[in-house]
C-alpha cells in the first residue's frame, strides 16, 4: 500500500497532544511531528489536576496544537491516511474533547478512525526510539495514575495484566510527598533532582506490598507516602530541620527498589527477556539507573524511551494506531464512547 500517515491525539489528563507518524511497509513506524500544550501550570495551585480546567484546556489548545503539529512535520491534513485517539483510561471529560475532535478530523478526511488505549500508548511509543518490540515482553508501566506489569505479546492485539497498584499509583506517591517536603508539583522532577544531593540510606522507609504473603507483581505506595509523611511531622515536633535531600532519596530509593525488582522478578518467572518501562515515571533517574543495573545482572535487555516520550503525547497514541493499522485491525465506528475506566486488554475499541 506503501507508506502511510496516522495521526494520534491524546487528550486523556492535563496535555493536549498530536503526534504524526509514517506506517512503512516493512511494519516499522517513523515519528514526524509531535505537539504538545500542557496546562500543568493551571493545576499547579490545587496540588493536582482539576478536571473541568483540563477539559477547557484541550478545548482552547486542539486546533493550535494540531496545526502546529502538521507545520513541523511539513504535511497537510489531506496526507493523513488514519486518525487514532486515545477512548480512554482517563479524565471523562478530557477524553470527549480528543474524541470529538477526532471524529469531527475523520468525518471530514473521510479517513478511518481507531480509538485506542492510553496505557497501550505508553508501551507502543517505545518503537519509535527502539523498533519493533520483542514478542512477548513486560512492561512496567509508571505514571501518576498508573502502576502495572503487563505482558505484552502483540501490542495491537493482546496485553495481559500480571500485577497493578492496590493504592496509590507511583506518581500520585511522588506528588503526595513533594507536598509534605514542599516541592513543587508535579512532585517527579522535584524530588528527583533533590534526591540526587541526598543520601538514599539515610531514612529506612518501608517497601510496600513485599512481604511473603503479598501478591508478588501487585504494588502499594500509600503505606510508603503516610510513612513519608510520619517522619516529617515527628521531626518537626522535635524542632529539627528537614533533611530534604535525604528524604527525597530515600523515598525515591524505595519506589524505585520495589518497582524494580518486581519486574525483573516477574521476567524471569514468565521467561522474557526484554523489559519496557514506560509512562512519566519512566523519565526519573534513578529508576532508569537500578532497573539497567538490576536488568543486566538478570541477562535481560531493558528498554526506556527518552523522556519526552514517557510522558503523555500524541505520538504515543499515533505509534499505537499504526501499530493497530498495519494488524488489519477493523477500525472504530463513529459513535464509540470515551470510556474513563478503559481496561488495558482493550488495545482498540
Amino acid at each position: 500500500m506503501g507508506a502511510r500517515i496516522v495521526m494520534g491525539i491524546e487528550s486523556s489528563c492535563d496535555e493536549t497532544g498530536v503526534g504524526l507518524v509514517r506506517l512503512h511497509d516493512d511494519g516499522t513506524v517513523e515519528l514526524l511531528a509531535d505537539a504538545v500544550a500542557s496546562s500543568v501550570d493551571q493545576h499547579a495551585r490545587f496540588g493536582g489536576v482539576v478536571p473541568e480546567v483540563a477539559s477547557r484546556a484541550h478545548l482552547e489548545a486542539m486546533v493550535p496544537t494540531t496545526e502546529r503539529a502538521f507545520a513541523d512535520a511539513g504535511l497537510k491534513m489531506s496526507d493523513v491516511d488514519a486518525i487514532a485517539v486515545t477512548a480512554g483510561p482517563g479524565l471523562a471529560g478530557a477524553l470527549l474533547v480528543g474524541v470529538a475532535a477526532a471524529k469531527a478530523y475523520s468525518a471530514a478526511l473521510d479517513v478511518p478512525l481507531y480509538g485506542v488505549n492510553h496505557l497501550a500508548g505508553h508501551i507502543a511509543v517505545d518503537t519509535l526510539q527502539h523498533g519493533p518490540l520483542p514478542k512477548p515482553c513486560l512492561a512496567l508501566l509508571v505514571s501518576g495514575g498508573h502502576t502495572q506489569l503487563l505482558r505484552v505479546d502483540d501490542v495491537a492485539s493482546s496485553i495481559v495484566e500480571l500485577g497493578s497498584t492496590v493504592d496509590d499509583a507511583a506518581g500520585e506517591a511522588y506528588d503526595k510527598v513533594a507536598r509534605v517536603l514542599g516541592l513543587p508539583y508535579p512532585g517527579g522532577p522535584p524530588i528527583d533532582k533533590a534526591a540526587k544531593a541526598g543520601n538514599p540510606s539515610a531514612i529506612a522507609f518501608p517497601r510496600g506490598m513485599t512481604g511473603p504473603r503479598d501478591a508478588k507483581n501487585d504494588f502499594s505506595f500509600s503505606g510508603l507516602k503516610t510513612a513519608v509523611a510520619r517522619w516529617v511531622e515527628g521531626a518537626e515536633r522535635r524542632g529539627e530541620e528537614i533533611p530534604v535531600d535525604d528524604v527525597a532519596a530515600s523515598f525515591q530509593e524505595a519506589v524505585a527498589d520495589v518497582l524494580t525488582a518486581k519486574a525483573v522478578r516477574a521476567a524471569k518467572e514468565a521467561g522474557i527477556g526484554t523489559i519496557v518501562i514506560s509512562g512519566g515515571v519512566a523519565a526519573n533517574s534513578r529508576l532508569s539507573s537500578l532497573a539497567q543495573e538490576r536488568c543486566d545482572q538478570a541477562g535481560i535487555e531493558l528498554r526506556v524511551p527518552r523522556p519526552r516520550l514517557c510522558t503523555d503525547n500524541g505520538a504515543m497514541i499515533a505509534a499505537l494506531g499504526a501499530h493497530v493499522v498495519a494488524a488489519g485491525v477493523k477500525p472504530s465506528s463513529l459513535d464509540f464512547a470515551a470510556n474513563p475506566a478503559l481496561p488495558v486488554g482493550a488495545v482498540s475499541v
